[in-house]
């Protein structure tokens, strides 16, 4: 049997069942006071998991997928005017009465939590087997947890500290506490059996932050907890590839009201809801056959109650019906949409082809502008005739960091004799697993960092590189408006006082924000207006090259996408070159017009984006790509081999050795050099998918 059609029995055969579902969300409404008023987060959802399930919970940031979550858990926003209303019951008790007691009993013994940043998640100050303990779980269970989460050498693991492990392990003892639970029946009532680990595990984000060989590695960790343990799991995200891989049903949710419900494989290859059509053509993919469409104009204000369809100013369709009258759900045939004109044209995920009267038309965000597209090279501006070759060169930079005291110092390698260029006016992209040194990199090529050996050149004349980080809300100043920032860094460049309010308008013109956006401080902005914010003040210093860290990890498909279309259309009416760091593959082949593979400190490989990903050489290239998570129903990515070495000792042979199955004597003894020998970089002695030259 086919993993789709595995994927769509094993749903059918638990939506049939007569057993109780493990949790049950009947008419949940949730609310919350913040300054400017109150917030509509869910209003009125209805949602079954059943015994041994995955469910995965879809849709924009916004949508209320956490809040779901946190009430699933016993903890609704926390305000002094939050309002619940419905039933969330969990193993037949309600999550969302006033009984503490019993609710912090059932998260004890029946509920498991991983969220999406473990570092801020574990306790900085406890070590690991004293954080797994506290749930109750004796030293062997803890133990044992571990092991079945996938942590290596667990014995040893349990003494450490969270810093001293890596993201990818550190996610893995979080899963590792959800699965230390006593399974206790005196939760679930008197005539429950004792349960092995937890009913129900709440995956918020899992993967977000982490690298595709580790997200494959974590995603098929729950496939497999779900069938040893048959555990049921709610799996929040907004990649619908991580979706596609494990989850036996799709939920998406919108403006706080689930929209759309079914078995995976026929959400994904026959999506009713405009809005789920809309989630789909905007996911960027990494075959590159289809260019992806953000979804136009801007979900509704969470602050005012809903009148009709929330999806009604978006959807082409949308009539008279739509915007007077809330849509309720209708069930049939396993599939579930609340929408008076569903679409009846199947997507065709490879070319994003759909009938128009299936899709919203592409609108303006609200509070935002088309940026103008003033024409390149005009004076005071790069992008003029006389442009450097190079935007940035690194020429064989090292950098190292000593960590430990006394006799436990060591040296750390975090780069290692890298040489590297990126040209004028084009976007290459550094891709590579976390740890491997591409952090380290981006702050020698901004001066932030001082190489211990080698150099770092800019154009003559030019201004030092910008950054925009991976998280536009913490980067920028919360107590100052935009356009106060980006006043700020024009008059640290030295513009006139007079030309400053101008200046910084028209840069913020640039990024798509008007002047309502201009006066918000940045907690009153979305996220995607944040990063446009982030990369209007970084334009401030007029930079012949932007730097930009992770820029779309945290945002959803719909925002990523427009996103990567400014950095595209900055780069054509400015002449910038673009520097992107990222973890995913697919934003990769969406901005790059080359890509270097970064592992260990080490460039591995470098060509033009379609060679990398139409052929790769490198066995590691081919490892991430095969990780990275795709649109297709139960298709578990195969993960790399093993982890990465240390970095304190890079040792005389590759550096992949450990990982490859391509290896020879030669890998052993002699480090591979990054030679240009043919069109493509790469440092393998072995090159096992080149082609045979005659």
């Amino acid at each position: 049997m086919s993993a789709t059609s595995s994927s769509d029995a094993r749903a059918s055969t638990r939506a049939a069942t007569d057993m109780p579902p493990v949790a049950s969300v009947e008419d949940l409404h949730v609310s919350f006071r913040v300054d400017d008023g109150t917030v509509h987060a869910l209003r009125g959802v209805d949602l079954q998991i059943a015994q041994g399930e995955i469910v995965a919970l879809v849709g924009e940031s916004g949508s209320g997928k956490s809040v779901l979550g946190s009430c699933l858990l016993g903890m609704p926003p926390r305000s002094s005017e939050t309002t619940v209303s419905g039933r969330v019951e969990v193993a037949g008790v309600d999550m969302v009465d006033d009984d503490d007691r019993a609710h912090r009993r059932v998260r004890q013994e029946l509920l498991g939590a991983v969220f999406q940043d473990p570092l801020s998640s574990l306790n900085p100050t406890m070590r690991i087997g004293r954080q797994l303990t506290e749930r109750g779980a004796d030293i062997e269970r803890a133990t044992t947890a571990l092991r079945d989460a996938g942590v290596p050498e667990p014995e040893r693991r349990m003494k450490q500290w969270p810093h001293e492990l890596s993201g990818g392990l550190r996610q893995r003892v979080m899963i590792a506490m959800a699965l230390a639970t006593d399974g206790g029946a005196e939760a679930a009532g008197p005539d429950a059996e004792k349960n092995d680990g937890p009913l129900l595990i709440v995956a918020d984000e899992p993967t977000t932050a982490l690298d595709v060989s580790v997200q494959a590695q974590i995603v098929a960790m729950f496939d497999r907890l779900r069938r040893e343990h048959d555990c049921s799991i709610l799996l929040v995200t907004h990649d619908l590839g991580v979706a596609a891989a494990v989850a036996d049903r799709i939920a998406v949710l919108y403006a706080g009201r689930i929209c759309e419900i079914g078995p995976t494989s026929a959400v994904l290859s026959n999506p009713l809801h405009p809005y789920t059509v809309g989630l789909l053509r905007s996911r960027l993919s990494i075959d590159g056959s289809a260019r992806p469409v953000p979804i136009g104009g801007s979900p509704p204000d969470p602050l005012h109650p809903l009148r009709g369809c929330g999806f009604a100013p978006r959807c082409a369709s949308a009539e008279a019906d739509c915007v007077e009258v809330l849509p309720d759900p209708m069930t049939e045939q396993g599939r579930t949409i609340a929408c008076f004109h569903p679409s009846t044209v199947p997507v065709d995920l490879r070319t994003n082809a759909v009938a128009s009267t299936g899709m919203p038309t592409p609108l303006p965000k609200d509070g935002e502008r088309t940026p103008r597209s003033d024409p390149p090279g005009r004076p005071g501006q790069i992008g003029h005739l006389a442009r450097p070759v190079s935007a940035l060169r690194l020429e064989a930079v090292s950098k190292g960091f000593d960590v430990g005291r006394g006799s436990g110092r060591n040296r750390l390698h975090a780069v290692s004799d890298v040489t590297f260029d990126v040209p004028a006016g084009g976007a290459t992209v550094l891709v590579g697993e976390s740890g491997c040194g591409k952090t380290t990199l981006l702050r020698m090529a901004t001066g932030i960092l001082t190489p211990d050996s080698g150099s770092v050149h800019w154009p003559s004349g030019g201004h030092p590189p910008q950054l925009v980080f991976q998280d536009a809300g913490a980067s920028l100043t919360p107590w100052l408006t935009v356009r106060r920032q980006v006043v700020e860094r024009l008059t640290a460049s030295g513009v006139p006082r007079a030309e400053r309010n101008d200046r910084a308008m028209d840069l913020l013109t640039k990024v798509g924000l008007d002047l309502r956006a201009a006066r918000c401080r940045p907690k009153e902005l979305s996220g995607g207006q944040r990063q446009r914010a982030a990369i209007a003040r970084a334009l401030a210093n007029d930079p012949t090259l932007l730097i930009c860290d992770e820029p779309v990890s945290a945002l959803d498909a719909s925002l990523a996408v427009r996103v990567l279309d400014l950095l595209e259309e900055l780069r054509e009416t400015l002449g910038l070159a673009i520097l992107l760091v990222t973890h995913d593959l697919a934003v990769a082949r969406r901005i790059g017009d080359e890509v270097a593979v970064m592992y260990l400190g080490r460039i591995v490989e470098r060509a033009p984006t379609d060679e990398v990903f139409d052929n790769p050489q490198h066995p590691y290239t081919r490892g991430l790509l095969d990780a990275s998570p795709t649109a297709e129903p139960g298709r578990l990515a195969p993960t790399l081999i093993g982890e990465p070495p240390t970095p304190f000792d890079i040792g005389r042979g590759c550096s992949f050795l450990s990982r490859c199955s391509f290896s020879t004597e030669q890998c052993e003894t002699e480090r591979p050099e990054l030679i240009p020998v043919t069109a493509p970089q790469v440092a393998c002695h072995v090159r096992p998918f080149a082609a045979v030259e005659v």
